[in-house]
């Protein structure tokens, strides 16, 4: 397995079914040298390298209608949906402790992606350097229009997604020859333009590389996606991806979807498990 890496897209509460994959892999000590996640991708991920299986379904699912957790009243009066402090401080220090301990001796890569909204660049925040992993996780988690901007090493940055989705590239520059990619949407999946141009527009009109972004984000999303199906038919990409939309959007309180669309990835792992070992001994 050296030399391969494990990618984890974003998606919001899409992610559930990438929770469900991780699990599957905890459960079957399938590990990788070198992790990179993105957004709730990257969420996914810090509970995978400190090997704690189960939290992220408890985190994601269990208190989805704590107001604590996402309140609608607090983004209009606060002007973001998510009780980050709750989530990124309370619930990992107490709540549903966090095993920072495992994750630091973890021998592990693990990289979160950020957005610089002034730059326009994605930022490759690494485990064990001078920025806490909750920040990091945490402006990769902040969502564009519902979330405020997190300062990174004295930047504003949101959800690692803008600038990278999928960060194939990055990987592959690390040294990395071949990738395990858990996706979070079918492989006929095609972003379409933004229907908010104009809500874009006005709302970064103070960051004109980040409306730049999120207006190209479609192009840039589905570019990235012909690179990987490229790595695929090369024999250097494996994709975990679901047969069908996942049941959860970007945004659900819904529980039963949420716990459908974890069993959707954890039963996507299971049966990709043969294949994924031949590819990795390959």
């Amino acid at each position: 397995m050296n030399k391969t890496a494990l990618i984890l897209e974003g998606g919001g509460f899409r992610g559930l079914f990438t929770s469900g994959v991780l699990d599957y892999f905890l459960e079957n000590q399938i590990r990788f040298p070198y992790v990179i996640g993105v957004s709730m991708g990257a969420c996914n991920g810090a509970s995978y390298i400190s090997n704690q299986h189960g939290r992220n379904r408890i985190v994601n699912i269990d208190f989805v209608k704590d107001s604590r957790y996402m309140s609608y009243r607090r983004l209009f009066f606060k002007g973001e949906l998510f009780g980050m402090d709750f989530i990124f401080d309370e619930i990992p220090s107490g709540i549903v402790p966090y095993d920072f301990k495992t994750f630091e001796e973890s021998e592990q890569v693990f990289k979160v992606v950020v957005t610089d909204i002034e730059s326009g660049q994605p930022i490759y925040i690494d485990k064990g350097g001078s920025i806490s992993l909750m920040d990091a996780l945490q402006a990769s988690a902040s969502l564009p229009f519902i979330s405020k901007p997190v300062w990174i090493e004295n930047k504003p940055c949101l959800d690692g997604g803008i600038s990278d989705s999928i960060p194939i590239e990055k990987a592959l520059e690390d040294g990395n020859e071949k990738v395990v990619i858990i996706l979070t949407q079918p492989r006929d999946f095609k972003k379409t333009e933004t229907h908010a141009s104009s809500l874009v527009k006005l709302w970064y009109r103070k960051y004109p590389e980040m409306k730049r972004l999120l207006l190209e984000r479609h192009e840039n999303y589905n570019k990235a996606r012909e690179r990987i199906f490229e790595l695929e038919r090369q024999g250097r990409a494996f994709l975990i991806e679901p047969k069908s939309n996942i049941p959860a959007g970007r945004i659900e309180k819904d529980r039963d979807v949420l716990e459908a669309s974890f069993a959707m990835g954890y039963l996507a792992a299971k049966e990709s498990a043969e294949r994924l070992e031949l590819f990795l001994k390959t």
